[in-house]
């Protein structure tokens, strides 16, 4: 009988008298993964060699691995005959990283154990700290969530309003919202932006949208509705003069793109995810590069590793996110792994278009001043409401209301979506 190879979860020694070196692989593969299994009684070919077992060879093993790692874990070891050889294993299991044996911190890299930088440590340390946004402290303890419990509504589910931010993960141990309390209140200092330039750099911006001061989840609906409604479609001819729609872009990627960005951001570092379009992609980006304990082929066959779970599980619960890890082969399937550029800051997507987005000017020469302004103000905030145009435009309400139903006339505006959470589109 073989073995197999080692691996990122598997190590083979030959005897218990490679315990120092086994007890780096526990730890090494406990900081990668959160578990790992070291087998004693097997070479590097994993063929079984024997593991001689005395009276207190479980028990000093036992030991070795309570004592010498940390924090403490405890194994579950198990001892069989194959082939008329003993052999042991030894399995552990933990999420407190990062772990250490003797004092060293290492980490799995294929079948090797590699010293952690401090850099990686740091960011170790700070996954498992008090620092993850549903322990820090809101700097507003004065928060409403009536935006999401009418998406809960919506959705058909029940919740007692009583233990409602209890059940929900909205409060730090001692009782205090926390910072998922605060991106997910009706009010909020989160602002996420769409920004759309005139060609394929950042030389000339045409429009910049704000998606905030709301719940997240509601801003991040609203932003991905606005993008999705400048998605093209060009009919093409083929040589049989077969009719063919193309679109712009993927939908569903661009959905899996943005949910993942503001799913996976690091919230802490209060830097939101924004989306950026150009004459010829859409570019996704989001805040902090992969976790230290997730590797770069974790990430592309889709292995779900949440830095957010407690927002990860609301999402979950509204539908709007599946912990099936599908969301990156999705994007890899129509755009390619070349989609993704993976910094040890950002991730950014890029879904490039098939053909370039047409940048028609809007046609103001038909228009009042009044109607002119109007027309502006919706094109540079298409998510603009009647009280803020009066503001932005000078006029008093009912004139407002009035400019806005002679717009829709005249075919320059249209409605998309409800009067509280909808959005203005321009007619080109």
């Amino acid at each position: 009988m073989n073995f197999g190879k080692e691996s990122e979860y598997i190590e083979f020694k030959i005897s218990t008298s490679q315990t120092s070196r086994a007890l780096e692989a526990l730890a090494a593969m406990l900081n990668k993964h959160g578990k790992g299994k070291v087998y004693f009684g097997i070479n590097d070919n994993g063929e079984i060699v024997g593991q001689k077992i005395g009276n207190k060879t479980i028990k000093d093993l036992s030991e070795a691995i309570t004592t010498r790692i940390k924090p403490s874990i405890i194994p579950t070891i198990k001892f069989e005959t194959i082939e008329d050889k003993c052999i042991i294993s030894v399995e552990v299991e933990g999420t407190n990283k990062p772990y250490s044996a003797d004092g060293n911190y290492l980490i799995r890299s294929g079948c090797e154990n590699k010293k952690i930088e401090p850099e990686i440590l740091k960011e170790l340390i700070f996954t498992n700290s008090s620092e993850l946004i549903t322990n820090i402290e809101s700097f507003n303890q004065e928060l409403s969530f009536n935006q999401l419990k009418q998406l809960y509504i919506v959705k058909g589910l029940t919740f007692d309003n009583k233990t409602f931010e209890k059940n929900t993960g909205l409060l730090c141990k001692n009782g205090k919202y926390n910072e998922l309390a605060d991106l997910l209140s009706d009010n909020n200092n989160c602002s996420i932006k769409v920004v759309k330039f005139a060609g394929k750099d950042k030389l000339e911006m045409l429009l910049r949208n704000e998606y905030g001061y709301k719940c997240l989840i509601l801003a991040m609906n609203q932003a991905f509705d606005y993008v999705s409604s400048i998605n093209e479609t060009k009919v093409i001819l083929d040589n049989n003069f077969s009719r063919k729609e193309l679109k712009l872009f993927d939908e569903k990627s661009l959905r899996e793109a943005w949910v993942n960005a503001c799913l996976h951001c690091k919230w802490a570092k209060m830097i939101p995810p924004a989306i950026y379009i150009f004459s010829d992609r859409i570019e996704i980006i989001s805040t902090g590069g992969l976790p230290v304990d997730y590797s770069i082929e974790d990430f592309y066959i889709g292995i779900s590793h949440p830095i957010n779970k407690q927002l990860q599980k609301i999402m979950g619960q509204l539908g709007i996110v599946e912990q099936t890890g599908h969301g990156v082969p999705e994007i890899v399937k129509h755009y390619g792994r070349e989609a993704f550029n993976i910094t040890d800051n950002h991730i950014i997507v890029t879904l490039k278009y098939p053909f370039e987005l047409s940048q028609k000017s809007i046609d103001y020469q038909t228009l009042n001043p009044s109607q002119k302004k109007v027309l502006i103000a919706i094109s540079n905030q298409p998510t603009i409401t009647t009280n803020e145009l009066t503001k932005v435009v000078g006029l008093g309400i009912s004139r407002i209301n009035v400019l806005i139903k002679e717009l829709k006339k005249l075919g320059k505006i249209k409605r998309i979506g409800s009067n509280k959470n909808g959005y203005w589109e321009i007619i080109k």
